[in-house]
């Protein structure tokens, strides 16, 4: 069984993954607002790549029922609903909606493994749900590739490190277990901070860009370990949470 991370997803193809069970990572913000909102009662979110893609997509849908959210250079889009602040996605504003979404990172990886079978969106704030989900297939004898969106197509020491800590406890009391290179040095960055996630966030580029921009509180969110315990499935093009109402 292997568990391989990747820093991006240029040089992947949807074919290469479609055996393995894949996560993927964008812990500034992508991920951990996806987390947020389907534990807030999110319908369901649907991942674009462009602002212009979304508006268009968004008149097939009863207004009343959709949001449109995102942001580009961290601050939301002008036009939309909301931003990809986690601290947006509250019940009151999410739930029943479907999310209509846009970010410069994190929707542009769940595209990149459009097709794949078996898609996770992976954060801190669900780590131990999502942790047993890929242990589970580990045991099974599948393959793992952990994802890191990075920013801007940059590695990611956010990202790096969140995909660390889940190569590292996938592997734990597992036999004949091969890590790839990216996935052993992701789990060095793990093992440097281990549980400071907030100090790790502060110091990747992206925290300290968020920080400038007065996100600050956005880090505290996504370094809250547990703090969202769902499973995000991306499947048939959107985004939703793993539960009786959506087996695998």
């Amino acid at each position: 069984m292997k568990i391989d991370v990747h820093f991006g997803t240029s040089a992947l193809t949807p074919a290469e993954l479609q055996n393995k069970v894949v996560a993927v990572v964008d812990v500034l913000r992508a991920s951990t607002s996806v987390a947020v909102a389907l534990a807030n009662g999110a319908r369901t979110i649907i991942p674009y790549d462009s602002s212009e893609e979304a508006i268009t997509r968004s008149r097939s849908f009863e207004k009343s029922h959709m949001l449109l959210v995102g942001e580009r250079k961290m601050v939301a889009i002008p036009g939309f609903d909301l931003g990809n602040s986690p601290r947006e996605f509250t019940r009151d504003a999410v739930e029943g909606k479907t999310l209509l979404m846009v970010t410069t990172n994190g929707t542009g990886s769940l595209l990149a493994v459009q097709g794949v079978r078996d898609v996770v969106i992976a954060s801190y704030v669900n780590f131990s749900a999502v942790l047993a989900m890929l242990r589970s297939a580990a045991r099974g004898g599948s393959d793992i590739a952990i994802i890191c969106a990075g920013r801007e197509r940059q590695f990611g020491l956010e990202d790096a490190g969140c995909a660390g800590r889940y190569a590292r406890h996938i592997a734990k009391r597992l036999a004949n277990v091969e890590i790839n290179d990216a996935a052993t040095a992701a789990a060095l960055i793990d093992k440097r901070y281990g549980d400071n996630i907030q100090r790790l966030l502060d110091d990747s580029s992206h925290g300290r860009a968020l920080n400038e921009a007065g996100f600050a509180e956005d880090l505290t969110v996504c370094a809250a370990i547990d703090s969202y315990p769902v499973i995000p499935i991306y499947q048939d093009r959107q985004i939703t949470k793993l539960g009786p109402e959506r087996e695998r």
